[in-house]
């Protein structure tokens, strides 16, 4: 399930990381790779403090998940850096150890990556800038936001479709 009505990337993590603990009871605890851009990380970091959040940052590849249980992880992809590292190794250990993956995704870069779905990721976000107003011509540029059917029901935002009663109307 998708939607395309969030205000920026950053927000989007938020939401992701607001869905994961909102999805379960503890750890109320995320971890952020380092390598997410850093206006993310400020967001998230802003938005989990009054809700007793606490938020994590470091090296994804050096992250144990049994010794610090987390509700989930948040990778870039590509990371800020510009690399584009394959993500399914750590997918498997966050899930393995109980942990959900987000991944702020460039849609640009996914015509020619693996898209995080594939990877076992179970909600992606981003910009949607790269297809909408440009920079210079105001904004907002909307983000956007992917999730398995596990998190459908907390999705934030505007999903548009069409309702049909039992009648047909």
């Amino acid at each position: 399930v998708a939607n395309a009505s969030l205000l920026d990337e950053g927000t989007a993590v938020a939401e992701a990381v607001n869905m994961f603990c909102s999805n379960r009871k503890a750890p109320k605890r995320v971890f952020l790779s380092s390598n997410l851009h850093p206006q993310s990380i400020s967001i998230v970091k802003t938005r989990c403090g009054p809700r007793d959040i606490e938020v994590l940052v470091g090296d994804h590849n050096d992250f144990d998940f049994e010794a610090t249980p987390v509700a989930g992880i948040v990778l870039q992809y590509p990371a800020s850096t510009g690399t584009a590292e394959d993500y399914a190794a750590l997918t498997e250990r966050a899930h393995a150890a109980g942990a959900d993956v987000a991944v702020a995704a460039d849609l640009l870069s996914l015509t020619m990556l693996k898209a995080p779905g594939d990877f076992g990721a179970d909600i992606a976000v981003g910009s949607a800038q790269r297809f909408g107003v440009p920079l210079g011509y105001g904004g907002p540029h909307a983000a956007f936001m992917a999730c398995s059917d596990k998190y459908k029901r907390k999705l934030p935002g505007r999903i548009i479709g069409l309702s049909v009663d039992s009648h047909g109307n």
